[in-house]
């Protein structure tokens, strides 16, 4: 991944999530909820970079603690997501048969609805608040986890090791946590990225809405809302949190092309060989993984 640029790039970005995340109260120049009144709408300037909006709060104050929120949802909606899935994919490969049938025809029925409504309906029942969010997140996001490893299982279970481990009375839950899910794991990975740029999406989208976080919580979907009323007298009320969701879901995405292509069982068949071929000579300098262009 070191040759793709871009992927490390969106690391970077990554990183700078955490960071700004961790260190929100200390990189924040402003107290976030804190209001100036008479200083309402006043655009960029030295004392405030990005401006203050119709309360008079500062602008980049509230875009670094917004960041806490969306690497919140991200986090939180990815780790459980994947969890669920995987383990519904796996039972479900591995089994077979009608557990098979049971498990994916439940994943169907939860793909047929689309998931920004059954989100908004969870909503409306449940009511706003980040909880909420999360909570419907993770009800219609757990699918696509499951069906992707449910599609690597086949393939892997029919390995040699796993028939020997098999054949030698290993439990059907040794197998599958010892044998089965370490040579998934890559393709799982790859898919949080993305999952993680679209939770961050979605959790932007219901805020925008208002069923998301609720003021005075600092967010960037909710700040989007707050600014669209006075777009052409205070453009920098939507133009900073727009750019800052643009910047760290673009960074996602260039992370999990990158590592798609560094895990790409392919490629590194063809670094190993190439390895193979050069490296048999002790002293021959390592080149590293090659690149995408060769």
């Amino acid at each position: 991944m070191q040759s793709n640029k871009l992927a490390v790039a969106g690391l970077v970005i990554l990183l700078g999530l955490v960071v700004t995340t961790v260190a929100a109260p200390f990189l924040a120049p402003y107290d976030p909820t804190g209001q100036e009144l008479g200083a309402e709408l006043r655009p960029p300037c030295w004392a405030h970079p990005f401006g203050q909006d119709k309360l008079g709060r500062d602008v980049l104050s509230r875009i670094i603690y917004g960041a806490r929120v969306s690497l919140l949802v991200g986090g939180v909606t990815v780790a459980i997501t994947a969890t669920m899935g995987v383990c519904v994919g796996i039972v479900a490969g591995y089994a077979g048969g009608s557990v098979d049938e049971a498990l994916m025809r439940l994943t169907d029925i939860m793909m047929a609805f689309p998931g920004i409504l059954l989100a908004i309906a969870l909503m409306a029942i449940r009511g706003p608040g980040l909880n909420n969010v999360m909570i419907a997140l993770c009800i219609m996001g757990w699918v696509g986890y499951a069906r992707l490893a449910r599609g690597q299982v086949l393939s892997v279970r029919e390995r040699d090791y796993v028939h020997a481990a098999r054949s030698l009375g290993a439990a059907p839950t040794r197998i599958m946590a010892h044998h089965l899910l370490p040579n998934i794991l890559a393709p799982i990975i790859v898919e949080a990225t993305f999952g993680m740029a679209g939770a961050i999406l979605a959790e932007a989208g219901l805020s925008f809405l208002g069923l998301g976080t609720q003021p005075p919580t600092p967010s960037w979907g909710s700040m989007l809302n707050e600014g669209r009323q006075f777009l052409l007298v205070a453009p920098h009320l939507t133009t900073f949190p727009g750019l800052a969701i643009m910047v760290v879901v673009m960074g996602l995405n260039f992370l999990g092309d990158g590592l798609r292509d560094a895990l790409d069982p392919r490629r590194l068949t063809r670094f190993r060989l190439e390895r193979a071929a050069t490296g048999s000579r002790a002293d021959a300098p390592f080149q590293g993984p090659p690149s995408l262009d060769a």
